[in-house]
């Protein structure tokens, strides 16, 4: 998934960030709807595994697209944001 694929993040959604002190990192995607389920639990579990996102909400659309919101801690030795490869 290309880095374009990122976007604008549900009003709901942009409180929780806004309501965070600051110790996590958080990424919006979008996942267009010929991306299928199982295939979305593959890619975003990879994230996981390697990167240290998780997956702290999901909202489904009527078109089958997804926007996803991924957390993760700060890490205060790397110098700059390890962005997902989705």
């Amino acid at each position: 998934m290309s880095r374009g694929s990122r976007g604008r993040m549900p009003a709901a959604w942009d409180k929780v960030v806004a309501e965070d002190p600051g110790e996590y990192e958080w990424i919006p995607l979008r996942l267009p709807p010929d991306v299928t389920r199982v295939s979305a639990s593959v890619r975003l579990s990879i994230e996981a595994e390697y990167r240290g996102w998780e997956l702290t909400r999901v909202r489904l659309y009527t078109d089958g697209s997804r926007r996803v919101l991924l957390r993760r801690k700060k890490r205060h030795d790397a110098p700059g944001p390890d962005q997902p490869a989705l």
